[in-house]
């Protein structure tokens, strides 16, 4: 076997955060935002249409934050051949909430600005790790953190929690204004994706982590394949000429090419039930690195992935987390939590783009249970 499979649970199971995910489109245009902060605004091309898509591009000229805020911030643009469901309806919300101690928005929001959750008094000793997937490095100029999930270890009460995010949530960016989620890694880096974490979700991540899906097919593969348990039966197309495949409902064997195509399709079914799907892959990756004697060589094998997998955890901070693996071993000790469709309304915003409005006292109620906040 080769000897990378023995990486901790912790490390070799963040490599699925980074499946499914879609990259920022070739020609679109990178600018720098005004100020010092590093921020970059990834733009439409000069020749780009509006059209309603889900992924569509932000535009060329953002509009400036307005002296005086109208009373009714509500888009116009919407394309007549789809027009937008009804507005749900958010009690807490006004145009323009006051943001605490968190920085006000920069540009005018085409939905309310929520006010801030509120951070949420967590466990003695509970770890939160953001791990943060796409198909495109950092160090790239223009990418999306299309993966988003919230790993949570509880130490005292030997439960590991995996929460994920729909990469389609309209959050605020704190200092920005009313954006998908998974922009703002790349409208201000580490430091912007934790602010929007504490202002939306209540919980500042204590350690980030980033990952692509590069080598994902090689682990798996070289673990021996993994089982996993498909809650639900799913028919999606392959692209390696299987065509329609389908599987499940009930225990699945994978080899690298299977766990990844079933953790990216999404032709047949939504990013929800795909959520769902990555975290059952994770539980088979927990439970299949236990049974390899690798989990001890985590420190001679650090080197080695730390090439591929970017993060502001260092050794140090690794090894007192290995011998929580065992938690894993035993699903019962692991929570899982999503933001689902019953957390969100949708909504088409100003720019014609598909996005889901939070309501924020469901979020709160969810948020609190996968945290075992007081």
């Amino acid at each position: 076997m080769n000897p990378k499979t023995g990486l901790t649970f912790f490390f070799i199971a963040i490599f699925l955060a980074a499946c499914g995910a879609v990259p920022v489109t070739p020609n679109q245009v990178v600018a720098q935002l005004p100020g010092d902060n590093g921020a970059l605004l990834v733009q439409a091309p000069p020749d780009a249409t509006a059209t309603a898509t889900p992924f569509q591009p932000l535009p060329i000229t953002p509009t400036p934050l307005a002296t005086e805020v109208p009373p009714t911030p509500l888009p116009t643009d919407v394309p007549a051949e789809a027009p937008p469901p009804e507005i749900p309806k958010l009690a807490t919300s006004t145009p323009f909430a006051k943001t605490g101690n968190y920085p006000s928005p920069s540009l005018f929001a085409d939905w309310p600005i929520p006010g801030p959750m509120g951070v949420f008094k967590q466990p003695k000793q509970q770890l939160n790790i953001l791990i943060m997937g796409s198909d495109q490095r950092p160090d790239e100029v223009a990418f999306r953190t299309d993966v988003i999930l919230l790993l949570t270890i509880n130490a005292n009460k030997g439960t590991a929690t995996l929460t994920s995010f729909p990469r389609d949530l309209y959050v605020y960016l704190p200092g920005w204004t009313m954006d998908r989620i998974n922009t703002a890694h790349f409208r201000g880096g580490w430091e912007m994706v934790a602010l929007t974490f504490e202002y939306n979700f209540g919980v500042r991540p204590d350690h980030w982590v980033f990952v692509d899906f590069a080598g994902f097919k090689e682990i798996v593969n070289d673990l021996g394949g993994i089982e996993i348990y498909a809650e639900n039966e799913i028919t999606d197309w392959r692209g390696d000429g299987k065509g329609y495949y389908s599987v499940g409902p009930g225990w699945e064997r994978m080899n690298g090419a299977d766990a990844l195509w079933y953790v990216r399709a999404r032709k047949t079914t939504s990013d929800f039930d795909r959520t769902r799907r990555q975290q059952e892959v994770l539980v088979g990756l927990f439970r299949k690195l236990i049974s390899v004697d690798g989990v001890i060589r985590a420190p001679e094998l650090y080197d080695d992935y730390k090439k591929i997998i970017l993060t502001d955890m260092t050794l140090d901070d690794i090894v007192p987390l290995l011998p929580l693996a065992t938690i894993v071993y035993d699903t019962d000790n692991i929570r899982r939590y999503a933001i689902g469709p019953e957390h969100v309304s949708s909504w088409i915003n100003s720019y014609g783009s598909a996005v889901l409005i939070p309501n924020q006292d469901e979020v709160y109620k969810t948020m609190k249970q996968a945290l075992q906040a007081k």
